[in-house]
């Protein structure tokens, strides 16, 4: 019957605050033009970042490595494998392979075929995505990104050089759930023995 105004602000004797990750949220939904997109790429980055929050420029999944970019994009791919652009890109992938005579008589060696050319198509589509997230991420203080490899002459300025992000800010409490190792335990010395350190 009474209605009560919850300002922004205001907080009850028995509210808490925020948490972290709401307080994630919150950045995201104002700073992201796809907010649920970069919180998934966080999160991702988070599952294979080390203590400091690092991660890259390799990443370790299923006995193969691969780079942090490649194993994000992998990752976030099937999150459109309903949507109806993914199904026609499948359809032009078939008829790009019919129309250049690569595609074998064997039906289960060509939908692996296909398959294998959607996820390259995916991928590099993925990267472009993946970028403008990055780079969103980095304007607002969440993730610093730099390269690590070799400098080549080569069209592409970050030739066979590979990102690396680390988790900032707010970002870092996406590492929450990692214990930090304990120290390994000293024994007591010996008579006799110097004990260095």
């Amino acid at each position: 019957m009474f209605h009560a105004a919850i300002l922004p602000g205001a907080s009850s004797s028995g509210a808490s605050s925020p948490s972290p990750v709401s307080s994630l949220l919150d950045c995201l939904a104002q700073m992201s033009t796809r907010p649920r997109y970069a919180f998934m790429v966080l999160s991702l980055i988070a599952e294979v970042a080390d203590a400091r929050g690092e991660a890259g420029p390799f990443v370790r999944r299923g006995g193969r490595e691969m780079t942090l970019r490649d194993f994000l994009c992998d990752s976030l791919a099937p999150m459109g494998g309903r949507d109806p652009r993914r199904v026609a890109l499948a359809e032009r992938v078939k008829s790009d392979l019919i129309l250049e005579d690569r595609m074998p008589q064997d039906p289960a060696a060509a939908a692996a075929l296909v398959e294998d050319e959607v996820r390259e198509r995916v991928r590099a589509s993925g990267k472009t995505n993946l970028s403008r997230a990055v780079s969103e991420l980095v304007g607002a203080g969440l993730l610093r990104r730099y390269y690590k490899g070799f400098a080549v002459d080569h069209e592409n300025r970050g030739g066979q050089r590979h990102a690396v992000y680390v988790l900032q800010g707010m970002a870092r409490c996406l590492l929450s759930h990692r214990m930090a190792a304990p120290p390994p335990a000293r024994k007591a010395p010996v008579q006799g023995e110097l004990r260095f350190g």
